[in-house]
């Protein structure tokens, strides 16, 4: 859809967003949702989506907190902290906003929209936010919390990420350093010209390669492969986080999915 000004009726591409997130939302509500503070500066000051996104941030947190703390009895809260943590960080909300196509409908200013503004992780992930907030005054908190656990629910059910959490390189260096796997480095390399560059990075252990990335940044592609290289090295390894010295794979190296 065009971006360019917004319609006082919803489009059929409004239409079809409401449709993949499963609400209905008003045209005024959902415009707002979705105008960037790029936009609205380029447009006279137009308001913008933070004040509904600060709204949805706080429904968002209630309700995974909520969830967790219902579903998972046993578990003590530090635990309960880190789950929350990866299913609400804005890496989770941008594979989301991703997933549900979120980024060709949202209202950019001309140099966010040069710069690869509909794929940035923090413009998906305050986006997402604001779609809550606009759910929530659109229908109430009921209806925003169906929404919340519509989005994250498979997240919750999520192993991989709940045991990983949302810091992908802290978690790679605890247990490089607990198994003794030797130096971590990331090699990096771009592509494209400047105002639509993508980079891939290689994360090295102790010489060897676990996992690789790409993203729009240099460290959205770090983080990709710290994802990638912990799942091959649970697989590995196992859960356990002993210190025990464990030798490296040899010959062709593990890469991160």
């Amino acid at each position: 859809m065009s971006a360019d000004l917004p319609s006082p009726e919803l489009t059929d591409g409004h239409k079809l967003l409401l449709k993949r997130l499963g609400v209905d939302i008003d045209a005024g509500t959902l415009r707002l949702a979705l105008t960037h503070r790029s936009y609205a500066y380029e447009n006279g000051g137009l308001p913008t989506n933070e004040r509904l996104e600060f709204l949805g941030d706080s429904i968002l947190g209630f309700s995974v907190t909520d969830a967790l703390y219902r579903d998972n009895p046993l578990l003590p809260e530090g635990d309960l902290a880190k789950r929350r943590s990866a299913v609400v960080s804005t890496r989770a909300l941008a594979s989301i906003g991703r997933g549900l196509g979120v980024g060709e409908f949202i209202y950019l200013g001309q140099g966010e929209r040069l710069t690869k503004g509909r794929n940035k992780s923090s413009i998906l992930a305050d986006t997402m936010e604001a779609l809550i907030g606009a759910t929530y005054i659109s229908h109430g908190i009921e209806v925003a919390r169906e929404l919340v656990m519509r989005l994250v629910g498979p997240l919750l059910a999520d192993a991989a990420v709940l045991g990983a959490g949302t810091d992908w390189k802290t978690n790679i260096q605890e247990i490089s350093s607990a198994r003794r796997l030797g130096a971590i480095s990331y090699e990096i390399t771009g592509s494209g010209p400047d105002h639509d560059r993508s980079f891939e990075a290689q994360l090295i252990i102790g010489g060897h390669l676990y996992g690789t990335g790409t993203g729009p940044s240099k460290k959205e592609a770090e983080r990709t492969a710290a994802a990638g290289a912990w799942l091959e090295l649970q697989e590995h390894f196992g859960e356990e986080s002993g210190a025990g010295e464990v030798s490296a794979p040899s010959g062709s190296a593990a890469t991160g999915k």
